[in-house]
């Protein structure tokens, strides 16, 4: 089996080159939906959270409130997810070192186990976790290899404008201060095995990702 992770900045697009993958024949995990089940009520992680950030931070139905939680996290309204898409950046302030390391380990280790079940079911199998904190969280040494998607950034902020409802001045400003906190693009692209860009039309995304599959398809089959 070969462990892939894919990564990228804020609305690169590592969600649809992901899906590329899959159509191809890779197994996909998202840590984003990793961490909406740990945020359930009842999970020990939902428990933590609601217990470090107070009840504030939840819905009539005791779900949590993912946007109140970033507030109280980040200081700021944002719709996006805190445990997978946080600033991790020195400086941190406190309450997001706080989420972090809430969050961070269940996520990592849930990824562990969906890995090695995939191992097991299937030992030539490419399997891909899609998270967009892999460097900051420390866990690129547990992948075989990385996958960078990036674009430009009058695309990023066009993409995150229309995905969270806001105005490009907004989403421009959002976008600037959640890509400061994060680890450079240079850096990630640096770390990369496979750089993807995705700047241009969805075709030229594809050839590119068409590629990368093959030799990680290669790979897998290759004895190591």
């Amino acid at each position: 089996m070969l462990k892939v992770g894919l990564t990228g900045g804020i609305a690169s697009g590592k969600s649809v080159v992901g899906e590329m993958f899959v159509g191809w024949g890779a197994h996909l995990v998202q840590a984003d939906g990793i961490a909406h089940q740990l945020m359930r009520p009842g999970q020990p992680v939902y428990n933590e959270v609601v217990r470090h950030f107070g009840g504030g931070i939840l819905n009539p139905d005791l779900s949590v409130n993912r946007s109140k939680l970033a507030e109280a996290a980040f200081g700021s309204s944002t719709s996006l997810s805190p445990a997978v898409d946080p600033p991790a950046a020195s400086p941190i302030p406190s309450r997001i070192e706080e989420l972090n390391r809430i969050v961070h380990p269940a996520v990592i280790r849930r990824q562990e186990e969906w890995m090695e079940e995939m191992g097991s079911q299937d030992p030539t199998a490419v399997a891909v976790v899609e998270a967009a904190l892999i460097l900051e969280a420390g866990a690129r040494k547990r992948f075989d290899r990385l996958i960078v998607v990036t674009c430009s950034e009058e695309q990023r902020v066009r993409r995150f404008a229309a995905r969270q409802n806001l105005s490009l001045e907004a989403a421009g400003k959002e976008v600037a201060r959640r890509m400061a906190a994060q680890l450079p693009e240079a850096y990630k692209t640096k770390a990369a095995d496979f750089v993807i860009d995705n700047s241009g039309s969805l075709e030229q995304t594809r050839e590119q990702a068409q590629q990368v599959w093959q030799q990680l398809s290669a790979e897998v089959t290759t004895p190591r």
